[in-house]
């Protein structure tokens, strides 16, 4: 069962943030491109990141608190899901926050609504 644990963590964290999705209606998944800007870099930063310290024998990752399951270069399953689901989980944390409290975060709130209800100038 210890296994599951990074996964379990990886799954917890979507779970408590799809009411933002559903419930606020945020529109994170519907404006995927964004999304894709957003996670794509950091992605791609970390997982080389990740890759060099593993290469460099810097990290590690327990077999036991992990499905064992390695990608090239021995990156971990869940060290790569973990790459996409945390950032994925804040862009909604701070989609939500931006619709609740009407911030533009430096960009116009409208461009978060959906066409139809978006404020005309």
């Amino acid at each position: 069962m210890e296994q599951l644990t990074y996964l379990a963590l990886l799954a917890g964290c979507l779970l408590v943030t799809a009411p933002l999705e559903l419930v606020l209606g945020v529109r994170v998944y519907a404006r995927w491109r964004r999304l894709l800007v957003a996670v794509v870099p950091e992605f791609v930063v970390f997982v080389v990141w990740v890759l060099y310290a593993i290469a460099q024998g810097h990290w590690d990752y327990s077999a036991t608190r992990t499905l064992d399951v390695r990608l090239p270069g021995g990156i971990p399953l869940e060290e790569v899901l973990f790459f996409l689901v945390v950032p994925l989980c804040s862009v909604l944390a701070l989609e939500a926050v931006r619709k609740v409290t009407r911030w533009d975060a430096g960009y116009p709130a409208e461009e978060a609504l959906p066409p139809g209800e978006r404020v005309g100038r």
